[in-house]
C-alpha cells in the first residue's frame, strides 16, 4: 500500500533543495558542498555533466572515503561534448545548460532496496506525490545482460507499485556504464505524468509534448552492481555494489509549482520576467520565436553567471570560448528581439540574487560578473552588426544558398560568431552553412598559428624515460639553494646519452636539487653544476612532468657522466630578484583586490628576475590614482616587513583560513600556504623570508592582454629605483626643453596646450572664411530632382570636420536638399559627406545613401537620417560615387 499523502510542504527550490539534503542527512549521509563546474578529477570532461562525477573516483576504487553515504545538490553544465543540451534550450520545456542535480550515494554500504525506500518515501511522503502519476521503469535484460527482477519485487514490496506502472526498458533507458570498461549496472527510472488529465500508462515511452506535458524522467536510481574488466567483456560482481541517483531540482520543483516548463519555476520565472521586460514583449510561454528567445536569453544568463563565478572570461580557449558561444547567442537573441543596449549583465545578476544564498560564490563575484558580461556585450555589440551585414551581402549566386566554409570561418575568426550563431541565423534567412568546409579552414588556421611540432612527441618520451628511469627528483630549494647530488640521467638533442663533453648542450637530471623548475609563472633558476673537473652551466630549469626537474644548458669545463657526484649551486642573486618579484605579486594581488574589488582576481603571472607580471580580471585602465594607492598599499606592507609563513596544510583548512589561489591551478588535497601579513594565497613558488626584503615596488605599465583581462608589470628591489630614476630623467629633460625646472612641467605644457588651441581656432576661422566663399560656387551647381535640390560635389577639402561643416552649409542654404561631398584625406584615403534636410529624412535617410555611395569607392559606412559620413580606399572614384546620389534620389 502506498503510504497516505499529507500537504506537500516543500514547493520552492530553495525548500527542495534543503529539504532533500536535510532527508538523507537524517538517514546517515554526509552533505556535501556542490563540486566547481570546472572538474579536475576527469579529464574527458569540461564541465561537471552529472551529480556523480565529483564522487566518480570513490565508484571506480581510484579513492576511498570514511563516509560511505553521501547526499548533495550538485551544478551541472550540459554544453560541450556527449552530453550537449544547447540546440535544445529554450524549444524544449525541461532543457537547460546549466541545472542542479539533487543526488544520494553509497560506497559499498546500502543498495537496491534502500535507495528504493529512499526515493519513494521522499517523492511520496517529503513532496507528497500522488503515486497514481507516476511509473517506474526497470532493465528487462538485454544483449545477454539478465532483467533486473530484483528491482521489480522491491518497488513491488516497498512502494506497492502494480504491474501497470512498472515498465520493464532495455539497456540504452535502463543500464549505465560509466565507459566500455568499470562499474555499470540496470537503473530504475520514476517518471512523472505532467499536464492535465488522468496518466496514460499507454502513452509512456511518448516523447513529452513541447509544452512539458506527457511523462518525464524525475529521478534515476542507479545500481551500480557489476563491472567490466574489458569492453564487452563478461559482468562481473562488482566487490561493493553502489548507489547512484539523480533527480533534477528544476523537473521537481515543475511538480511542486503546479507548472509544465522548468522556465515557470521560481529558479528560472524571474529571469525570463525581467528579459521580457527588458524586450518590452509579452512573455506567453509559447514556442513562438519571441518566447524562444526570451528563455533562451533566460538560461544563457544564468549559465554566464555560473561560469564566469568560476573564474572562466570569454576568449577563444576551450572552456572561455563555450562561456563566450553561450554569451554571443543569448545578445544574438537579445538582438533579434530589438533590445537596446547591452541586457545580459541584467538577466545575469538577476540570476545572481536568485541563487546567491545557495551559492556564495555568485555574490562574491557579483561586480566580476555584471563587468565581464558587459564588456562581452559591448565588443560583440560592435562587431555584431558588421557581421550580419557581411552575411546579408553575401552573394550565394543561383547554386544551392549554402554558405562556404571559408566564409563562416571569417565570420567566426573576424567578427566572433560561433559556428552555431550562423547555422541558427541560416535558418532564419534560408540558407546552410558549409561545416565541413569550415572545419577545415579551422584545422589549416590551428596548423598556422601553432607552427611546426616535429620531434615534440620524441622528446616527451625520452623525459618519460627520465622518469622511469630515475624517479621522483626530490626538490629542496624552498631551504636550499645548494646541494650534493648525483647524475642520474644525460639527454641531448632529444636522446638519452651517458656523457656530456665540454662545449656541448644538454639536459641533466640529479636525484635532488635546489633547483626551482618553472612553474605557477615562475621561471627556472639558473646556476651551475659541478664536478671535480668540470662545469656544467644551467640556463634554465623546467618540471616536464610530475616529479621530474630537468637542468637544461652547456657543458662550459670538462665532462659529465651519469652516475657522477656534483655540487648544484643556484645563482643566489637571480634567486633573490626572483623572490622578491613573487612575493610581490601576492601583495599586488592583495592591493589590486581591496582598490578594484573581490573582482580583481588572479588569470596568471610571470615572476622572472628582472620583472614581475600579474594578469588579472577588469575591463578598463586604472586610473592613475588607483594606480598610486595601489603601489602605496603595497609599499606600506613591503615597510611592514612582514615574516612570511609557509604552512603545508589541508586544501580545506587553507580555504578556511581564508587562503585564495587562482581559478587555472590544480592544487591537491594538500597545499601549501604562504602568509604576508593580510595577504594569504596558496602558493608553490620561492619567496623572500620577509616582506622588507622586496624594497621596493613600482608599477610599469597597464595595458589590456585579453576580453577582460589586464596586465600589470611592475620592479622591485634596485629595478624599481631604476625605473623611478628613469622617469626622473626624462622629467629632467623636458623641463629643459620647456626651459623650466622638473617642477614647472605641467604648467609649462598646460600654457602651451592652451596657445595651441588659441592657434587651432584661429585656423578654423580662416577655414570657414575660404569655405564660405566656395560654398556660393558650389550652391549654384545644385541639380532639382524630384523636387529636392541634389547637390553632388567632390571638393578639396582634406579635414573631415570642415568637410562636414562644409556640407552643413550648403544644405541650409539651398533647402530642401540633400548634399553629398567628396574628399581624398591627406594619407590618400577617401572620404565621403551626406547631409539630408530634415524634411526630407522621411524619404531619403543619409545613412542608406552613404552606404551605397561607399560601396564605389571600396569603403563602407553610416550614420543618423540626416548626416552619414564613410570612408574607402579608392579616391579615383569619388566622383563616380557622389555623383550617385542623384540616381539614389532619382
Amino acid at each position: 500500500m502506498a503510504p497516505a499523502l499529507h500537504p506537500p510542504p516543500m514547493t520552492s527550490a530553495k525548500s527542495i533543495r534543503d529539504g532533500f539534503r536535510q532527508f538523507f542527512h537524517e538517514r546517515g549521509h554526509v552533505v556535501e558542498a556542490s563540486a566547481p563546474l570546472i572538474t579536475h578529477n576527469d579529464p574527458t570532461l569540461m564541465f561537471v555533466n552529472a551529480g556523480m562525477v565529483p564522487f566518480k573516483d570513490y565508484f571506480t576504487g581510484k579513492a576511498t572515503r570514511a563516509e560511505r553515504r553521501a547526499t548533495s545538490s550538485q551544478k551541472c553544465m550540459r554544453i560541450s561534448g556527449k552530453h550537449n543540451d544547447l540546440e535544445n534550450v529554450g524549444v524544449t520545456a525541461r532543457h537547460q545548460t546549466f541545472f542542479e542535480m539533487l543526488g544520494n550515494f553509497s560506497f559499498g554500504d546500502y543498495f537496491k532496496a534502500e535507495a528504493i525506500e529512499f526515493g519513494w518515501t521522499f517523492l511520496t511522503r517529503e513532496l507528497g506525490l500522488d503515486p497514481n502519476r507516476m511509473i517506474v521503469s526497470v532493465f528487462g535484460g538485454e544483449q545477454g545482460m539478465p532483467a533486473d527482477t530484483e528491482a521489480e519485487d522491491l518497488w513491488r514490496k516497498i512502494a506497492g507499485i502494480p504491474d501497470e506502472r512498472l515498465v520493464r526498458c532495455g539497456a540504452a533507458d535502463n543500464f549505465w556504464a560509466m565507459g566500455e570498461t568499470g562499474p555499470c549496472g540496470p537503473c530504475s527510472e520514476i517518471h512523472y505524468f505532467f499536464g492535465a488529465g488522468d496518466p496514460d500508462p499507454a502513452r509512456f515511452g511518448d516523447e513529452p509534448a513541447l509544452d512539458g506535458s506527457g511523462w518525464v524522467e524525475l529521478w534515476n536510481l542507479v545500481f551500480m552492481q557489476f563491472q567490466r574488466e574489458v569492453a564487452g567483456g563478461e559482468l562481473l560482481p562488482l566487490p561493493a555494489p553502489c548507489i547512484d541517483t539523480g533527480m533534477g531540482l528544476e523537473r521537481v520543483a515543475c511538480v511542486t509549482q503546479g507548472v509544465l516548463s522548468n522556465y515557470d519555476t521560481d529558479v528560472l520565472r524571474p529571469i525570463v520576467d525581467r528579459a521580457a521586460e527588458l524586450a518590452r514583449r509579452d512573455y506567453g510561454g509559447t514556442l513562438e520565436p519571441d518566447d524562444v528567445s526570451i528563455r533562451v536569453i533566460a538560461d544563457h544568463a544564468r549559465a554566464t553567471a555560473f561560469l564566469i563565478a568560476e573564474g572562466v572570461l570569454p576568449d577563444r580557449g576551450d572552456r572561455e570560448y563555450v562561456l563566450r558561444r553561450v554569451m554571443r547567442r543569448a545578445i544574438r537573441h537579445g538582438h533579434r528581439l530589438g533590445i537596446e543596449g547591452t541586457f545580459l549583465h541584467d538577466c545575469a545578476l538577476v540570476a545572481v540574487d536568485l541563487m546567491g544564498e545557495a551559492y556564495p560564490e555568485l555574490v562574491e563575484r557579483r561586480a566580476l560578473i555584471e563587468e565581464v558580461t558587459r564588456q562581452e556585450e559591448e565588443r560583440f555589440g560592435a562587431t555584431l552588426k558588421r557581421g550580419l551585414d557581411r552575411l546579408r551581402g553575401y552573394d550565394f549566386g543561383a547554386a544551392e544558398r549554402t554558405l562556404p566554409g571559408t566564409v563562416a570561418f571569417e565570420l567566426y575568426d573576424t567578427y566572433g560568431f560561433p559556428l552555431d550563431l550562423q547555422e541558427v541565423i541560416g535558418q532564419e534567412q534560408g540558407f546552410a552553412v558549409d561545416t565541413a568546409g569550415f572545419a577545415v579552414a579551422m584545422e589549416e588556421a590551428r596548423q598556422r598559428s601553432s607552427g611546426s611540432k616535429l620531434g615534440s612527441a620524441a622528446v616527451e618520451d625520452v623525459y618519460r624515460g627520465a622518469l622511469e628511469a630515475v624517479g621522483e627528483v626530490a626538490f629542496l630549494g624552498y631551504d636550499a639553494e645548494q646541494a650534493e647530488s648525483a647524475v642520474a640521467y644525460l639527454m641531448r638533442e632529444g636522446q638519452p646519452v651517458q656523457q656530456l663533453a665540454e662545449g656541448e648542450h644538454g639536459m641533466v637530471v640529479t636525484r635532488q636539487t635546489p633547483f626551482y623548475g618553472e612553474s605557477g609563472g615562475q621561471v627556472g633558476d639558473q646556476g651551475t653544476i659541478r664536478t671535480a673537473n668540470g662545469m656544467f652551466r644551467v640556463m634554465d630549469t623546467q618540471k616536464p612532468l610530475g616529479g621530474l626537474w630537468v637542468h637544461t644548458g652547456a657543458m662550459v669545463e670538462g665532462s659529465l657522466a651519469v652516475g657522477a657526484e656534483v655540487a648544484l649551486t643556484v645563482d643566489t642573486e637571480l634567486r633573490g630578484a626572483t623572490r622578491r618579484n613573487h612575493s610581490a605579486t601576492h601583495l599586488l594581488h592583495l592591493a589590486l583586490r581591496k582598490v578594484l574589488g573581490p573582482q580583481a582576481l588572479q588569470k596568471g603571472s610571470l615572476v622572472a628576475p628582472d620583472r614581475l607580471r600579474f594578469d588579472y580580471t577588469g575591463g578598463r585602465p586604472l586610473t592613475r590614482a588607483e594606480i598610486t594607492q595601489i603601489e602605496r598599499l603595497v609599499n606600506e606592507r613591503i615597510l611592514a616587513n612582514a615574516e612570511v609563513i609557509t604552512d603545508v596544510l589541508a586544501m580545506d583548512e587553507a580555504k578556511a583560513r581564508g587562503a585564495i589561489g587562482i581559478f587555472e591551478e590544480k592544487y591537491g588535497s594538500v597545499v601549501r600556504m604562504l602568509t604576508m601579513g593580510d595577504s594569504i594565497e596558496l602558493c608553490g613558488g620561492t619567496h623572500v623570508k620577509r616582506t622588507g626584503d622586496i624594497g621596493s615596488f613600482k608599477i610599469v605599465s597597464e595595458a589590456g592582454v585579453a576580453a577582460g583581462v589586464r596586465r600589470i608589470e611592475a620592479a622591485t628591489g634596485l629595478l624599481a629605483l631604476a625605473q623611478a630614476q628613469r622617469l626622473e630623467d626624462e622629467l629632467i629633460h623636458a623641463a629643459g626643453l620647456l626651459k623650466g625646472s622638473p617642477l614647472t612641467v605641467v604648467e609649462k605644457v598646460e600654457r602651451a596646450l592652451l596657445k595651441q588651441k588659441d592657434l587651432q581656432r584661429e585656423i578654423d576661422r580662416l577655414n570657414k572664411q575660404l569655405l564660405a566663399g566656395g560654398t556660393g560656387d558650389l550652391t549654384s551647381q545644385a541639380k532639382d530632382v524630384a523636387g529636392i535640390k541634389v547637390l553632388a560635389a567632390v571638393v578639396d577639402v582634406g579635414d573631415a570636420k570642415a568637410l562636414r561643416e562644409m556640407a552643413d552649409s550648403l544644405r541650409d542654404k539651398l533647402q530642401p536638399a540633400v548634399v553629398a561631398l567628396g574628399s581624398q584625406t591627406p594619407d590618400g584615403k577617401a572620404v565621403l559627406i551626406c547631409t539630408v534636410s530634415k524634411d526630407v529624412t522621411a524619404r531619403h535617410r543619409a545613412g542608406d545613401l552613404v552606404r551605397q555611395m561607399a560601396e564605389v569607392v571600396g569603403g563602407k559606412g553610416g550614420g543618423r537620417a540626416d548626416f552619414a559620413q564613410a570612408g574607402g580606399s579608392d579616391p579615383s572614384k569619388l566622383q563616380q560615387a557622389v555623383e550617385r546620389v542623384y540616381e539614389l534620389i532619382a
